[in-house]
């Protein structure tokens, strides 16, 4: 099966893709699509927002855990440091980490597993603290992992994320008017509120005419309570891997 078209549209140029992350991300994926050609609907289901007040004790610490991009952004707020090192889950957050002035980032490039079997490999427990940057939302057990083996772990709650009461209009809009060829899932719990906002709104027949393309197998069968024509599951937990089984016709 190709990927599908919008009525009257054959030129793979113009596949246009949902794309539900926060708008931070939600923007820079769009950035990346449209280098591919690829026009993007942007339409967030979580919404990020500063916890008044929050700090983060660095104090006899010896590295930063950064499990989101926008933990990495959350951070740089509350904090003048830049220098102590930074282990991130993937290459969107080591990338947020970079451009928010941090001088020494290490991508897991993988999930919270691949992250904590990174700390392991670098850094010794005896040697300080590890904060984890979190949000109000936490996915995996990473301070589990580690703390298993040892690690001083310090959760720092920094930023809170809410999902959406009902489903964005360009994300209506989209599936009313079959505008749009594919949607993008980066979470199990995106993709659960998505298939909630889309029931809610009636519109789940509309889905049969869309591709979902997740970054997990987690992230996909979340995906799975929607009639989506297709579903595909990225190679490797990362974005690169989601825009190829994107744009891979089969």
């Amino acid at each position: 099966t190709a990927i599908l078209r919008r009525p009257g549209v054959s030129d793979a140029s113009t596949m246009r893709v949902l794309v539900t992350r926060p708008q931070a991300d939600a923007e820079e994926t769009a950035r990346l699509l449209a280098a591919q050609h690829i026009e993007s609907v942007i339409a967030p289901l979580i919404e990020i927002s500063d916890i008044p007040g929050a700090t983060v004790d660095l104090a006899a610490v010896q590295a930063i855990l950064v499990t989101s991009a926008n933990g990495a952004r959350a951070l740089a707020r509350v904090t003048r440091e830049r220098t102590l090192p930074v282990f991130t889950v993937g290459e969107a957050s080591a990338r947020a980490a970079a451009e928010c002035g941090f001088t020494d980032v290490t991508s897991a490039d993988g999930d919270v597993g691949a992250l904590a079997a990174l700390v392991r490999r670098k850094l010794d427990p005896l040697a300080g603290a590890l904060v984890h940057v979190t949000g109000s939302a936490v996915a995996g057990n990473l301070g589990g992992e580690l703390a298993s083996f040892q690690y001083l772990i310090r959760h720092s709650q920094i930023y809170r994320s809410h999902t959406v009461d009902t489903l964005p209009e360009a994300a209506r809009e989209a599936l009313v008017e079959q505008s749009i060829d594919a949607v993008l899932f980066y979470s199990p719990r995106t993709a659960h509120h998505f298939a909630d906002l889309v029931v809610k709104a009636g519109l789940q027949a509309n889905c049969q005419s869309v591709i979902a393309c997740c970054l997990s197998a987690a992230v996909a069968a979340a995906a799975a309570a929607l009639p989506f024509a297709e579903i595909r599951v990225a190679e490797n937990p990362d974005q690169a891997s989601l825009f190829d089984v994107l744009t891979t016709k089969k």
